[in-house]
């Protein structure tokens, strides 16, 4: 066969079935799918099926559907708009398509794309706004899983928002000139604080958006977004985060967030890195917080990706306030934590009944003081202690917690660039910590916990933290 044809065999086209009839023939799970299907729209549904089974007689009672409890007969389809054909027997097919052809009545035949007059397509529903995904009937599966990455990646509220913009036309046609005006208010009316309002079903804000924009005559407002871009798995970003990144004109970004996931943004999207590795500051935390500010005044819509959640260990406290201070609006948009990626890799319960009833985040970086801070005194009550950035102090927190009281046997597990496929991960028991410090061999970024929620982890998978006495002289 030959591969790389871009010509079609059919129309995609959208049929006004508004109060018009349409006709499913059928009794079973197929008849049921496209009574399911025609439900979520506004036609009057008409389901000719002689003995339905039970799963689709208790939909069309549900639903209120027009049933006609009686072997097909040509009769039953006055007055449809289309046909849908389910009867799972071929010669019944045949004759039920031949029917409706014969009343110009535009057919499909489940499971028989020679018999149909049109293709059901995979629908994304955000009335009213449809995104229809269609094969020619040649890979419904393929279909369905594209409409799957589509649907995802929508806001719920897509609709809403359509909607909205449909009351405000008159007043844009009124007011704003045709041309650049209009472009512009239009892209900041589905992508500022209008689309931000209806996201968070606030509609009195959505509404005094929409009124501030039509004032300024459709001038951009800048906005910014604090993106939590997860552990570093592409597909453990966030929903929102996807759709922020795509909306966004300029991706502010730290060295950690892997170049898979900034490459999720808009392709003529501006990215800026503002690197922060241990001991390597491409920019100081008020170069960014001022680069931030100067973005969103020249109207930009800004990501500032960090690796992780934002809210954990990662400045935005910061961020936040030079926003706040600069009166620029932003949102926080929060990812997977590296805590709870390390502890996926591992299986490990965090919280575990009867053994550990707390969880608590730090940095080793708080054992360098003299007092022993709070959390290790947690430790020593059954908590499980997450440690970020703990690798270069693991000794420190090895020997300040059991000096403090936590024994020596208290289980550990370490986890290299959490949640990716090049991570490494070890188990110990706490006086094994210090070996960690020793290793040249960890580039990535570690996370360490203890506790003795620690040891239902699935050690299996994990190398040694440290080897034995017994396995050095075997």
């Amino acid at each position: 066969m030959a591969f790389g044809s871009s010509t079609l065999s059919v129309f995609p086209a959208f049929f006004r079935i508004r109060n018009e009839v349409a006709v499913v023939v059928g009794n079973g799970e197929e008849a049921l799918n496209k009574a399911r299907l025609l439900a979520q729209t506004s036609a009057v549904v008409r389901v000719v099926s002689a003995d339905p089974e039970p799963a689709l007689a208790k939909y069309i009672a549900e639903q209120g559907l027009q049933h006609v409890a009686e072997d097909f007969a040509p009769a039953h389809l006055s007055g449809a708009k289309l046909v849908f054909v389910a009867t799972g027997e071929e010669d019944a097919d045949t004759a039920i398509a031949a029917e409706a052809r014969r009343q110009r009545i535009p057919v499909n035949v489940v499971d028989r794309p020679a018999l149909c007059d049109f293709f059901t397509p995979a629908i994304v529903n955000r009335a009213p706004l449809a995104i229809a995904i269609g094969s020619e009937g040649t890979g419904p599966v393929l279909t369905q899983m594209i409409r799957a990455s589509i649907d995802a990646a929508l806001s719920p509220r897509l609709g809403d928002l359509a909607r909205l913009a449909d009351a405000y036309r008159p007043a844009v046609e009124k007011f704003l000139p045709r041309g650049v005006a209009r472009r512009l208010f239009w892209r900041s009316f589905f992508s500022g604080d209008v689309a931000r309002g209806v996201e968070r079903g606030d509609q009195a804000a959505a509404d005094a958006a929409a009124q501030r924009l039509l004032r300024q005559q459709g001038a951009p407002q800048g906005y910014v977004w604090l993106v939590g871009a997860g552990p570093g798995a592409e597909d453990l970003l966030t929903l929102r985060a996807q759709r922020v990144l795509m909306e966004a004109d300029i991706i502010v970004h730290d060295a950690l967030v892997p170049e898979a996931i900034i490459a999720m943004g808009r392709r003529d999207a501006e990215r800026i890195p503002v690197g922060k590795r241990k001991g390597c500051h491409s920019k100081s935390q008020d170069e960014i917080n001022a680069l931030l500010v100067e973005l969103a005044r020249e109207g930009k819509r800004v990501a500032r990706l960090k690796s992780g959640d934002p809210l954990v260990y990662g400045r935005a406290g910061e961020e936040m306030a030079a926003l706040r201070e600069a009166g620029i609006g932003f949102e926080i948009v929060p990812g997977i934590t590296s805590a709870f990626a390390a502890a996926a890799d591992m299986e490990l319960p965090l919280t575990l009944r009867g053994v550990a009833s707390s969880l608590v985040f730090t940095t080793g970086h708080d054992m360098s003081g003299e007092i022993l801070p709070d959390w290790a005194r947690l430790a020593l009550s059954g908590a499980t202690i997450a440690v970020y950035m703990g690798s270069s102090v693991a000794a420190s927190i090895a020997a300040r917690l059991m000096s403090a009281g936590l024994h020596e046997d208290t289980a550990v597990a370490v986890v290299e660039n959490a949640s990716r496929p090049d991570r490494r991960m070890f188990h110990g028991l706490l006086k094994d910590l210090p070996a960690l410090e020793k290793r040249d061999d960890l580039a990535g970024p570690v996370m360490v916990v203890i506790g003795d929620a620690v040891a239902g982890a699935a050690i299996h998978k994990a190398e040694a933290l440290a080897l034995r006495q017994h396995e050095v002289t075997a």
